[in-house]
């Protein structure tokens, strides 16, 4: 106890102010032969003899400064801040994740907010190109590296699959109303694949309900028939996008995510909201799906994303 008292003491002489009120309070883990109340009331007193010319006084109700003590089996910290956390587990408790990543403000909070529930996450960045360009590209990249800040020691892996030549086939061969729905549901399948090659328990996406035409809940429903493997989970299911926005801003992707860029110019002036399964199955079959799924599987570049750069 010695060490602990002599460094609450430096803790105590640059924290608390003259004349001010201190409170000392304390946890343990472990087996000791001294109390937590014990280590409270030698603290307290030892602050008070030693910094009696600091005019200070004990105040268990409202202290000015709370001098913090944890002390686990054979070690101890000090401390008169607390910070609030992410909060949700640590990452690894849960099984990992593929998440679908856009670089635009929706998808990187859902993977965040997975990842916040312990699932290690690995993002698929479907390249729409020529459709769009490399700011594109850009922005999916540092979203991914802002996202990989938060579970510092696990895979900071992402794969760019090419699907710009699959959106262009949809577009010759297909409805115009159901090139979003038919390229989505292409999405998921090429995101199985790649569950199957991570072993991953699911796929994560940025949908909300209602916050664009292909996410009615009607059309969420039609998108999910074409995941015949995995769960497609959408923690951002219910979010407005003030709300998305907010979380965005937390996490440090809300700048990224609004630089400007190239987006897709393969949206239908009047796309399906309602579309119904079968039409949209029929429509398929105008298309080489299994050809489609492997080429842009097969085509997919795995990127390890550093701090200072991507190789």
């Amino acid at each position: 106890m010695p060490t602990l008292i002599g460094t609450a003491l430096k803790v105590a002489d640059s924290t608390i102010k003259r004349g001010g009120s201190f409170a000392v309070r304390c946890n343990r883990v472990g087996t000791h032969p001294y109390s937590s109340v014990d280590i409270c009331r030698e603290v307290g007193r030892q602050i008070l003899e030693n910094l009696k010319h600091h005019d200070i006084h004990v105040d268990l109700t409202n202290p000015q400064t709370k001098l913090e003590i944890e002390v686990w089996d054979r070690e101890a910290y000090v401390y008169t801040e607390t910070l609030p956390g992410p909060g949700g587990f640590p990452v690894g408790s849960q099984g990992k994740v593929v998440c679908l990543l856009s670089g635009g403000i929706d998808s990187p909070v859902a993977c965040w907010l997975t990842m916040k529930r312990g699932c290690p996450m690995v993002p698929i960045y479907l390249d729409n190109s020529p459709l769009t360009d490399e700011t594109t590209t850009a922005k999916a990249l540092e979203t991914a590296r802002k996202l990989f800040e938060w579970s510092i020691g696990f895979s900071t892996r992402i794969y760019v699959v090419p699907h710009g030549e699959n959106l262009e086939t949809i577009m010759k061969e297909a409805p115009r109303r159901f090139t979003c729905l038919l390229c989505k549901r292409i999405m998921y399948r090429i995101a199985e694949r790649i569950a199957d090659i991570e072993k991953a328990e699911g796929i994560v996406t940025g949908e909300a309900i209602g916050e664009q035409a292909s996410q009615t809940i009607t059309n969420l429903r039609v998108l999910d028939n074409a995941a015949e493997k995995y769960p497609i989970h959408r923690p951002l299911l219910g979010f407005d996008k003030v709300e998305t926005e907010g979380l965005a801003r937390k996490i440090g992707t809300f700048n990224i995510s609004t630089r400007k860029a190239k987006g897709c110019c393969a949206a239908p002036s009047q796309p399906a909201t309602r579309a119904r399964l079968q039409m949209v199955k029929e429509a398929e079959e105008k298309l080489d799906i299994d050809d489609m799924v492997e080429k842009s599987v097969k085509n997919a570049r795995t990127l390890i994303i550093r701090r200072d750069g991507v190789y």
